[in-house]
C-alpha cells in the first residue's frame, strides 16, 4: 500500500518541485503565458481527449457536477462560520473556502491514483469548479461580466463538443482524436510544475492561521463531498473522486484573484501555501480510504 501510494504521489512532487527549484535557481518561467496556453488550448484539449473517449454516460457525467456545485454552494454558506472562527472578512475566505486546486494538483493525483476511467470523473469536476471560478470567481474579484467571461472561455465549448460526442456515442476521427491528444498531453506536466513556480514567487505570512483554515476547511469539503455524492447515488468511483477532488489545497487563482479585488492576498497567499503543504501529509492518509 505505501509503494502504491508512493507512486501516486510522486510525480506531482516532482513535476512541482521542478517548477519550486526551477524559480529558486533563478532561471525564467513566464507563469501568464504559460497559463494563458493551459487553459485557452492544454485543458479544452484534455477536456475533449479526455471525456469522448471515456467511458462516462452523459447521466453520470451530470450528476458528478451538479454534486460539485451543490458542494462548492454549501462550503460558501460555511464560509461565514469560518470567517467568525478566524475572525476575518467573509469575502477574502470566500474563494480559498470553494475552490480547491482541482487542476495543477487534483487531476495529475487522480490520474495516477485512479487510472482513465477515473480520470473522466476528475475531468468533469475540475472543470465544474473553473466554471464557478472564472465566472462567479471573476465577478467578484472585478467589475467585469460573468457572462462574457463564460462566453470567452475555451473550456466551455469543450466540454458542449465532448457532450455531444457523449450523447450521440460518435467517436473524433482518427487524425483529429490524435492531434487532440497529443495536444492534451503537455496540460497535466505544465499544471504541476506551474504550481511549484507559484509555490516559489508566493511571499507568504500567517502561517499559523493558514494551518488553522487548511485543518477546518479539509475535513467540512471531504464529509460534504460525501454526503451530496451519497444523496445524488453518484457510482463508488465517481463519489471517491469527488471527496478526493474537494478536499485539494486552495486553488493558486485564488491568490491572483485576491490580488485583483486587493483582498488581503498576503494572507490569502498563506491560505495556499499552508494547505498545499498540509495535503502532502494528509492526501496519502485519504488515498489509503479512498483506493
Amino acid at each position: 500500500m505505501l509503494a502504491d501510494l508512493f507512486a501516486v504521489m510522486a510525480p506531482v512532487l516532482a513535476g512541482a518541485g521542478l517548477g519550486f527549484t526551477w524559480l529558486r535557481l533563478g532561471h525564467p518561467y513566464p507563469v501568464d503565458f504559460v497559463t494563458r496556453l493551459v487553459f485557452n488550448i492544454g485543458t479544452p484539449a484534455l477536456v475533449i481527449a479526455s471525456l469522448s473517449s471515456a467511458e462516462i454516460d452523459a447521466g453520470s457525467f451530470g450528476r458528478t457536477m451538479l454534486a460539485t456545485a451543490l458542494v462548492m454552494c454549501c462550503m460558501a454558506a460555511a464560509t461565514f462560520v469560518m470567517a467568525r472562527l478566524l475572525r476575518r472578512d467573509w469575502r477574502v475566505l470566500l474563494a480559498p473556502m470553494m475552490y480547491p486546486n482541482t487542476g495543477n494538483m487534483g487531476l495529475p493525483v487522480v490520474l495516477y491514483a485512479f487510472g482513465s476511467a477515473g480520470f473522466a470523473f476528475g475531468i468533469t469536476i475540475m472543470v465544474t469548479v473553473s466554471l464557478f471560478q472564472f465566472t462567479i470567481g471573476a465577478m467578484f474579484a472585478s467589475s467585469g461580466n460573468p457572462l462574457r467571461t463564460l462566453v470567452r472561455t475555451p473550456t466551455v465549448y469543450a466540454i458542449l463538443i465532448a457532450l455531444a460526442l457523449l450523447l450521440s456515442d460518435t467517436e473524433l476521427p482518427r487524425w483529429l482524436a490524435n492531434s487532440v491528444g497529443l495536444i492534451s498531453g503537455f496540460t497535466v506536466p505544465l499544471m504541476m510544475i506551474t504550481l511549484g513556480v507559484s509555490l516559489a514567487s508566493i511571499k507568504v505570512k500567517n502561517l499559523g492561521s493558514g494551518i488553522g483554515f487548511s485543518l477546518l476547511r479539509t475535513p467540512v469539503a471531504a464529509l460534504l463531498a460525501w454526503g451530496i455524492g451519497s444523496l445524488l447515488d453518484l457510482s463508488p468511483l465517481a463519489l471517491s473522486i469527488l471527496v478526493l477532488q474537494m478536499s485539494m489545497p486552495v486553488a493558486v487563482f485564488n491568490y491572483l484573484f485576491a490580488q485583483r479585488a486587493q483582498r488581503e492576498p498576503e494572507y490569502v497567499a498563506s491560505l495556499v501555501f499552508c494547505s498545499t503543504l498540509l495535503a502532502l501529509l494528509y492526501l496519502p492518509v485519504l488515498l489509503a480510504i479512498l483506493m
